[in-house]
């Protein structure tokens, strides 16, 4: 005997085998998956009520989690659902008839799960009118606002269990760096707000992604704040990145081992070049691995200078950028690590996102009369170097 489930899966295989995907309609596909979805809710919910889980020793949501191979969040998630969908019928219909989708069910759901705590019951057919004529954001909001208002001692209790779920993870992995984290939605809305603030285009020749200026605009802020010496000092020093690199590496020079940032992880000779521009460098001399003389620390562009540059100049300079003098750091037109000088004549305020596209991004910056010119990549055109000869990199 063939179970309805067996029909399911057989149907599910025919469909992916017999319809075209250019001529499925999304919206009706959306619209099966959800009643699934819903479906799901139920049979975990209705295991839960049987005992299912402590057959296996765990909690529901963790059985769930294992179950259905999803995370213990959604688990939490689809069980509440199905425990809400039991006792509201015209939500039930709602969403088994694709008048609304899951995720909008879900939002009535937790909203009735919170404002049971105090014996009440919300309207079910204002709140699918609610899922059908607003966004999923703004009904996302709507909810909260009124739990809030039946039952404000509840909701600032889950404010209070929302910040203490606060973490944020940071790892490496393929030469990068991943970011993995929650915010409570005050510390959220800062941080968004200051990236936001952060990640607008700059300049006409801006090409980057809204994800990539948010991500540039995280490190600029990073950058920024170091720079401003206000973090508290860690073993005597302020917090500063370190890479350990040699002569040749700083050059770029074909076969030089690659430079390492203090975790190991090898970096560019280019990104070396930059964060010499402005950094404090400490000469480390060895002889057969052993350090015999350590130099004195010094900065490849001294403060007097910088502030000095600071005077000079109001904005970046790179072209169309608006960030001020204060969020820029000092580049060396002709390159510090080529022998360019530490003077007033070759530096030049720019910005992480201009500063990057020099050293990374093949820009080239060129002296035109009493100013400077930022030459793109795709018109930038390989020369050699005549003897006597210099130019702007």
């Amino acid at each position: 005997m063939v179970d309805g489930l067996e029909k399911l899966e057989s149907g599910a295989r025919d469909f992916d085998l017999l319809v075209d995907d250019d001529f499925v309609d999304p919206s009706r596909l959306a619209a099966v998956i959800d009643r699934l979805q819903g479906k799901l809710c139920k049979v975990v919910n209705r295991a839960r009520q049987r005992g299912d889980h402590l057959l296996v020793g765990q909690s529901a949501c963790a059985w769930v989690a294992r179950t259905c191979s999803i995370s213990p969040t959604s688990a939490a998630d689809r069980l509440c659902v199905g425990e809400q969908l039991e006792s509201m019928p015209r939500v039930d219909q709602a969403l088994r008839s694709g008048e609304i989708g899951y995720q909008a069910a879900s939002v009535i759901c937790h909203l009735q799960k919170h404002v049971s705590e105090i014996d009440a019951r919300i309207d079910e057919e204002m709140w699918v009118g609610n899922a059908r004529k607003f966004s999923l954001k703004d009904l996302r909001d709507i909810a909260a606002s009124t739990w809030h208002a039946v039952d404000p001692e509840g909701f600032c209790t889950a404010v209070e269990e929302n910040f203490e779920r606060r973490q944020l993870f940071i790892s490496e992995t393929d030469g990068m760096y991943r970011l993995d984290g929650w915010l409570e939605a005050e510390g959220g809305a800062a941080v968004k707000t200051a990236i936001d603030a952060l990640a607008k285009p700059l300049g006409v020749a801006d090409r980057r992604s809204n994800k990539q200026r948010r991500a540039d605009a995280l490190v600029e802020m990073a950058h920024h704040v170091m720079n401003q010496g206000v973090l508290p000092r860690r073993n005597g020093v302020r917090p500063h990145i370190s890479v350990t690199t040699t002569i040749d590496g700083l050059k770029g020079e074909l076969g030089a081992a690659a430079s390492e940032l203090q975790s190991g992880m090898p970096v560019s000779s280019k990104t070396v070049q930059r964060l010499a521009c402005d950094g404090t460098l400490s000469r480390v001399l060895k002889a057969d691995s052993v350090v015999t003389d350590v130099g004195r620390a010094t900065r490849s562009a001294s403060p007097a200078q910088w502030r000095a540059l600071k005077a000079r100049h109001q904005w970046c300079a790179g072209p169309g950028c608006d960030r001020p003098v204060n969020w820029t750091s000092p580049h060396h037109i002709e390159f510090w690590s080529h022998g360019g000088a530490s003077n007033l004549t070759n530096l030049l305020p720019l910005c992480y996102y201009h500063h990057r596209l020099v050293h990374e991004g093949g820009w080239q910056v060129v002296r035109a009369g009493e100013g400077v010119r930022f030459i793109p990549p795709d018109r930038v055109i390989a020369r050699s170097r005549a003897p006597g000869m210099r130019w702007a990199a």
